[in-house]
C-alpha cells in the first residue's frame, strides 16, 4: 500500500467530515488500496492532465472580468473575451471598498503589502495580475500538484504546512484578493488552532480550484483508483471548506473528471453522476436561452455552491464542443467565472485538450507532463 493509501486508511475519520453511507445506513469507509472497483487505463492518464491545464486556462481568461456583475459594464471596459488580457482599474463592482482583515499576529499576516488596497473604492481584485496569470486559488492549486508530484503522494498534514508556508511568504503571490476562507484558516490558526482544525464550513465554489490539479498530481504519481481518488479530493477540500455541498460538489467533479477522461460522453457522465445537481431535461429547455439569461436569472452568477455548480455545468454542457467557446462563454458571463472555470475548462480541457494560444498564453507556463511521466 502507498504513501497516499496508508495515509488515507489511517486519518480517514480525522480529514472527511463526509464518509459514504452504505445502503444500510452504516457509515463506511472502505481501506483504500485493498480493492477498487474502478481504474483508469493508463492511455487515458494524460486527459486528466489537460483538464488541469484548462481549469488554468480557464480562470485566466476570467481573471480581468472576476466579480464583474454587472454586464454592461464588462462589455464597456472588455469588449468580447477572445484572449487573455490585463486587468484594469477602477474595477465597477469591486466591493474592497468595504471589505476588512486585521490579522491578529504575523501568524495570520495574508495581505501584507496589498493591505493598503483594502478599503478602497474602485480596486480590481487581481490588479497586478498580468494577462495568463492565474488568481490566487489557481496558483495554490499550481503549488498543489508540483508538490505532490515532487514529493511522490499526497498527504494532509504536509500539505498544510506546505500551505501555511506559502500563503506568509511576503511575495509569494501577488494578488490582492484574498478570498474569506483564506482569512478564516488564518485568523483561527493564528489563534493558536492546529491547522487541521482551522477550516470552516465555506459554500463556495472556490473550494474545487484545487480539484482539477489533485485528480492530474494523485495520477502522476499512480493512484488510479477512482475511489481512492474521489476520497483523497474530499479529505483535501474538507481541510478548508468543511460544507458538506462543497465537499459533494468535490466529489462529484472528481467522477466526472475520471469518467470522462476514460472517453464518457458528456451527457451520459452527467445524467449518472450530476443527478443531484442537475436536469439534462432542464438544461435542454435553457438552451435556447442566452448564456447571460441562464446565468443571472436561473442561476446566480455568484459563487454561492448550490447556484455556481450547476451554472458551471450548464455552461460546460452548452458549449460542449468547443473549449474556447465554453471557457469565454464563462467568463463573459460574469460573477465567479474564475472559480467556476474549475469545472468548466477542466471537464472540457479532459474531452478536447488545450491548445494554443491558451497554453502557450498561460504565465507562468503549465506544470509539464512530461515532468511527471517517470512516476506513472
Amino acid at each position: 500500500m502507498g504513501r497516499i493509501s496508508l495515509y488515507v486508511a489511517r486519518n480517514i475519520k480525522r480529514y472527511a467530515p463526509q464518509p459514504e453511507a452504505s445502503a444500510t445506513g452504516k457509515l463506511t469507509m472502505a481501506e483504500p488500496g485493498l480493492g477498487c472497483r474502478r481504474r483508469m487505463p493508463t492511455s487515458h492518464v494524460q486527459n486528466l492532465h489537460a483538464a488541469f491545464w484548462g481549469s488554468l486556462a480557464a480562470d485566466a481568461v476570467a481573471m480581468p472580468v472576476h466579480w464583474y456583475y454587472n454586464t454592461s459594464a464588462l462589455d464597456r471596459d472588455y469588449g468580447a473575451i477572445r484572449e487573455y488580457q490585463n486587468p484594469r482599474n477602477p474595477h465597477p463592482d469591486s466591493i474592497l471598498w468595504r471589505s476588512q482583515y486585521t490579522p491578529v499576529n504575523e501568524r495570520g499576516d495574508l495581505l501584507r503589502d496589498q493591505a493598503t488596497f483594502w478599503g478602497r473604492r474602485g480596486v480590481h481584485y487581481h490588479q497586478f495580475l498580468g494577462a495568463g496569470e492565474n488568481t490566487l486559488n489557481f496558483q495554490l492549486a499550481r503549488e498543489l500538484f508540483q508538490w505532490v508530484v515532487a514529493g511522490g503522494g499526497y498527504e494532509p498534514q504536509g500539505w498544510l504546512d506546505r500551505y501555511i508556508v506559502c500563503m506568509l511568504k511576503p511575495g509569494w503571490h501577488r494578488d490582492t484578493y484574498v478570498e474569506e476562507v483564506h482569512r478564516a484558516f488564518f485568523t483561527a490558526y493564528a489563534h493558536g488552532r492546529p491547522p487541521d482544525q482551522c477550516g470552516i464550513a465555506d459554500i463556495h465554489i472556490g473550494g474545487l480550484a484545487m480539484v482539477p490539479a489533485l485528480c492530474a498530481a494523485l495520477v502522476a504519481t499512480g493512484v488510479t483508483c477512482e475511489d481512492e481518488m474521489i476520497r483523497t479530493v474530499a479529505i483535501h477540500v474538507g481541510l478548508t471548506h468543511r460544507h458538506p455541498r462543497v465537499i459533494d460538489a468535490a466529489k462529484t467533479l472528481t467522477r466526472l473528471l475520471f469518467r470522462i477522461s476514460e472517453g464518457r460522453e458528456l451527457d451520459h457522465a452527467l445524467a449518472e453522476i450530476a443527478q443531484g445537481w442537475i436536469s439534462l431535461a432542464s438544461f435542454r429547455k435553457l438552451r435556447q436561452q442566452p448564456d447571460r439569461v441562464v446565468i443571472g436569472r436561473v442561476f446566480s452568477p455568484a459563487c454561492y455552491i448550490d447556484d455556481a455548480f450547476p451554472a458551471a455545468l450548464y455552461l460546460t454542457w452548452r458549449h460542449q464542443h468547443d473549449f474556447s467557446s465554453a471557457i469565454c462563454a464563462n467568463a463573459m458571463a460574469g460573477g465567479d467565472n474564475c472559480h467556476r472555470g474549475a469545472v468548466v475548462g477542466a471537464l472540457l480541457g479532459a474531452i478536447h485538450g488545450v491548445a494554443d494560444p491558451w497554453l502557450s498564453g498561460l504565465n507562468p507556463a503549465p506544470p509539464a507532463l512530461s515532468a511527471c511521466e517517470g512516476r506513472q
